[in-house]
């Protein structure tokens, strides 16, 4: 009889990870039980259909467990599949029984170096498992095992290269991309085959010489060094069979002088073919930017009608406080509205482009601007609720005073510097998608960096500076529920459902926290 648990205990780890595994058809599927994605499905609008949670009880919800990681914050978006969570920190990687917490297995690598700030989690394609680690490697796992099963170089370490990005698997296609902070490299996305590792194509975010978009900038050097990296997984149209994703800024970082021009496709929303890496269209939301607004915020996508016309549509809420709505079949413009108070843009162009005042530009004796270098948002990820048409992102008021410290003709690096001169209440804002108009604002206080979860139960999950989880209405910003976690969160709550129980998902600090109803 005492072998009883013991044998219990191993059987339960037999069925659940015997029970993995997820096919490309899958990932096709409406958003219900599993967490597949980093965004949780293609569309990057992260909402779920499970109802059992919703506003009706949820100040019901009871802690099921926790799981201390032990180690860094946890930045990544677990994924759920079968029953089974995955997730990363830097250098490590766990699958964790999505019912009870119980750890199923831990791996970990010794480092070379690299930028440790944090890691967005997975990708997954049929039983393996993909993610990069900081030291520039994109690593597969076979998930019943956590064994190794290879891993490739994605980067060069010696050029300080860094890797964060949680891969996104189209077909047998691990989309991936490194990192840069401080050096003049030349950013890309690359293609790796799911099974063997092999690099199937490489794009890069600046043109090459004789290129469409080098009459953008003023010489091969300045675009060999040209920046634009590509941090923040992309989202994907299987009927249009298009990969969305935002480009960073140009480098040098601030200093505009030696890279005359709009510096494609820097600053850029760009949609690619997943098969060969060609690009299909893009649009960029900050032309020759100098503030270091990264365009790297989630593309999310939806349809809805405009002008009594269905169109298949793309949302971001960009770094530079504009919010922008793109047909995307063909990248045309279809709207763009402030988000936040921005005092560096004259107007718009004709195809809705903030218009740059050089007046706002990097000075020596500075120039007051207003969002600061952090950006009226960043890398947190949003939300769109199809019930309400409301798309939901953290919001952040600053204002700053640029300075150009290096003015020399060719600068490097960092060629300037933001010194605060204001920050103003964090907030979550709901952003009417189809006019861009801001419907309710609900504030959360400074720190607060969490991404958002949006459910069918009319729920908003997000959390706050204060260390606390909370669900709002969608509709109104009214809070529903709040818990205090000890920790701040850093990245999105996902939801599933196992055995008909919804659990909601939420990671704070190194930990993971379950909640869910108590049994009737």
């Amino acid at each position: 009889m005492k072998l009883w648990p013991a044998l219990t205990g191993t059987l339960l780890l037999v069925i659940l990870l015997q029970a993995q595994g997820l096919g490309p058809k899958e990932l096709l599927q409406p958003l219900a039980s599993n967490w597949p994605t980093y965004n949780g499905d293609y569309s990057g609008r992260r909402f779920s259909q499970l109802t059992q949670v919703n506003a009706g009880n949820v100040k019901d919800l009871t802690l099921a467990w926790t799981y201390d990681s032990g180690g860094s914050a946890i930045k990544a978006t677990p994924l759920m599949v079968n029953g089974v969570l995955y997730f990363t920190v830097p250098d490590h990687a766990w699958a964790v029984d999505a019912r009870t917490g119980r750890e199923l297995w831990h791996w970990t690598t010794t480092s070379r170096g690299g930028t440790h700030i944090g890691n967005r989690g997975m990708g997954m394609y049929e039983n393996w498992l993909f993610f990069v680690t900081p030291d520039d490697y994109l690593v597969s796992l076979d998930a019943t095992t956590g064994k190794e099963r290879w891993r490739v170089e994605i980067a060069d370490l010696k050029l300080d290269f860094f890797s964060t990005v949680a891969p996104v698997v189209i077909r047998n296609h691990v989309l991936v991309s490194p990192s840069i902070e401080s050096t003049d490299n030349r950013g890309y996305l690359d293609s790796y085959d799911a099974e063997t590792g092999k690099l199937q194509w490489r794009w890069y975010a600046t043109p090459g010489p004789g290129q469409p978009g080098s009459e953008t900038w003023p010489n091969a050097d300045a675009m060999q060094h040209g920046g634009g990296a590509v941090w923040i997984p992309g989202t994907y149209d299987p009927e249009l069979d298009l990969y969305y994703f935002g480009t960073g800024n140009p480098q040098p970082v601030m200093a505009g002088q030696g890279r005359r021009g709009a510096n494609l496709w820097a600053n850029s929303i760009v949609a690619i073919h997943p098969d060969t890496g060609k690009m299909a269209w893009f649009y960029q939301t900050t032309p020759h930017d100098v503030h270091d607004w990264d365009s790297a915020e989630t593309p999310v996508l939806f349809d809805a009608e405009i002008a009594g016309q269905h169109r298949k549509l793309l949302a971001q809420a960009n770094r530079n406080g504009y919010f922008f709505v793109l047909d995307r079949t063909n990248g045309q413009h279809v709207l763009t509205a402030p988000f936040v108070p921005n005092n560096w843009a004259k107007g718009l162009d004709e195809q809705g482009r903030p218009i740059p005042d050089p007046a706002k530009n990097p000075q020596p004796a500075g120039a007051i601007v207003f969002p600061s270098e952090g950006g009226a948002t960043n890398w947190f990820p949003p939300s769109l609720d199809p019930q309400t048409n409301l798309f939901y992102v953290r919001v952040d008021r600053s204002a700053a005073v640029f300075y150009l410290t290096d003015t020399s003709a060719k600068p490097e690096a960092w060629g300037g510097i933001d010194k605060s001169v204001w920050a103003g209440p964090s907030s979550i804002e709901a952003i009417e998608a189809t006019t861009g108009k801001v419907v309710w604002d609900h504030p959360t206080g400074a720190g607060g960096v969490s991404g958002l979860l949006a459910t069918s139960g009319k729920l908003l999950f997000s959390g706050d500076g204060a260390g606390n989880a909370i669900a709002l209405d969608p509709s109104t910003g009214r809070t529903c529920w709040h818990v205090n976690l000890n920790a701040t969160m850093a990245n999105g709550p996902i939801t599933y459902e196992i055995d008909g129980k919804q659990y909601i998902l939420l990671a704070a600090g190194a930990k993971l926290f379950a909640f869910t109803l108590p049994e009737e």
